[in-house]
């Protein structure tokens, strides 16, 4: 398979490249030339794989001559072999719908589902090269965690995981910054995620340094961590009892990945209805789904932190399709929101995103509520972020089997539980000495110059 950027598609790529360099040279995503899509009889043989045999047959295509089949199955089986659930997610029905837990794995967050996988890519390719690579990627709380648990103590691999100071909560911060492994090292700076998000992006962009460094990137954009989370859409649709019913997906949603891997699903045949956008007041992708104006406007502080985003960057590849593959009208495109802040998306490209796509937008109280509301007549308790998933369905009238993507523990986010429901949520045992680990991480400036410097100083 060949990977073109969304911003110049006369060059193609391997699956090698795509990965290491996570970004286009170009500032473009990577994504794939052609796509195979799975015919209905396909599918179904699919449904009595375990989780790592279906991973296996959905990644693979994609990865070209990067590994071998045989090695593809003992890279899958490693990562998921650290995770709490056998086959790594679990589907509960809760009331009128149900929600799959995702937040299995060693650091309670959906995002180790792609991690774990991407950090035994990165050991396997070095395993077959003299480099050393440097991993810098941002943070809105979950990601950094999962990164470095995946990272951390391989050969010839540093991260460099970049966060928002005083803007994630504690326990995720901790389970950050309590490691030992002399290749981990956290950096909280002055400012908000898409700060640090832009400071990775102006990194990447400058190939004196990026180079130097050979740097790489694990963010939400990498095109391996959207093959590896369009899997479960698969798992879970085999789990749904009444198939005929229309199948229907609340993605509580920052920076477009998550929902993007559904997208793919979708695109690869997977009978999937709507996928709702769920976001909290930080809702620039509600407003763009909705009412056709993608805007950034300022920051909220909330309750379900890494959703905190105004510019969400893996939604340019739905922007690439909106634009029938047409890469010099994205990178316009692109250009203009990065100068003017904004992209209005016409009536007849809002009704083309309308036939995948519905969206929601919770406010605090509304999340607190929907917590509280969960709690008392299921006995479940939903993290802040899960809760925006849950809620949108109360927004929007659809039949059928609705899923809503439980994203992380509640136990990351103690604060919001204790005041919805008046509950203490536990960490699970193994990871509650975290609690009483010193934390290391070095706070600065949101000063690319400091910031680069600092990465040279220990890479």
């Amino acid at each position: 398979m060949k990977y073109i950027s969304t911003r110049d598609k006369s060059k193609n790529f391997e699956f090698k490249d795509v990965f290491i360099k996570g970004l286009a040279d170009d500032g473009g995503l990577f994504i794939s030339e052609t796509l195979h899509k799975y015919t209905k009889s396909e599918i179904d043989d699919f449904k009595e794989l375990s989780y790592s045999q279906l991973a296996k047959k959905i990644i693979h295509p994609f990865i070209g001559n990067f590994t071998s089949e045989d090695e593809l199955s003992k890279i899958i089986e490693k990562s998921y072999s650290v995770f709490r659930k056998d086959n790594v997610v679990e589907l509960i029905k809760v009331g009128d719908r149900s929600v799959l837990e995702l937040f299995h794995g060693p650091t309670l967050a959906f995002k180790d589902i792609a991690m774990q996988l991407l950090g035994n890519f990165y050991e396997h390719y070095l395993n077959n090269s003299n480099k050393k690579i440097n991993i810098v990627v941002a943070t809105s709380g979950d990601t950094g965690a999962a990164a470095i648990d995946a990272i951390r103590g391989k050969k010839n691999l540093n991260i460099f995981v970049l966060h928002p100071h005083n803007r994630i909560s504690r326990i995720q911060r901790k389970l950050m910054t309590t490691g030992k492994d002399e290749n981990v090292f956290n950096i909280a700076v002055k400012g908000n995620f898409d700060d640090c998000q832009n400071l990775v992006k102006s990194m990447f962009s400058d190939k004196e340094f990026s180079n130097q460094i050979n740097m790489s990137g694990v963010n939400s954009i990498n095109w391996a961590r959207i093959i590896a989370q369009s899997v479960y859409y698969f798992y879970c649709y085999f789990l749904v009892e009444d198939q005929k019913q229309p199948v229907n997906f609340s993605v509580p949603t920052g920076n477009f990945g998550d929902i993007y891997a559904g997208y793919l699903a979708k695109k690869l045949g997977l009978p999937i209805n709507k996928l709702i956008v769920a976001t909290n007041q930080n809702d620039i992708l509600h407003r763009a789904i909705s009412e056709g104006k993608y805007e950034a406007t300022n920051v909220l502080e909330t309750i379900s932190p890494s959703m905190d985003i105004q510019i969400a960057s893996n939604f340019e590849r739905l922007i690439y399709d909106l634009n029938e593959h047409d890469s010099s009208q994205t990178l316009d495109d692109m250009k203009n929101i990065k100068q003017n802040g904004q992209y209005i998306i016409n009536d007849e490209k809002l009704k083309k995103i309308n036939r995948d796509f519905l969206s929601a937008r919770m406010s605090e109280q509304e999340t607190l509520n929907v917590i509280k509301n969960t709690y008392e007549k299921f006995n479940i308790v939903l993290d802040p972020h899960t809760a925006i998933g849950f809620g949108a369905f109360d927004k929007l009238n659809l039949n059928g089997n609705n899923i809503v993507l439980a994203t992380a523990h509640p136990c990351k986010f103690p604060d919001a539980i204790l005041k919805a429901i008046n509950l203490k949520s536990d960490l699970p045992e193994e990871l509650r000495f975290i609690l009483d680990e010193k934390e290391n991480y070095a706070i600065i400036a949101n000063n690319l110059k400091k910031i680069k410097q600092y990465i040279l100083g220990k890479s």
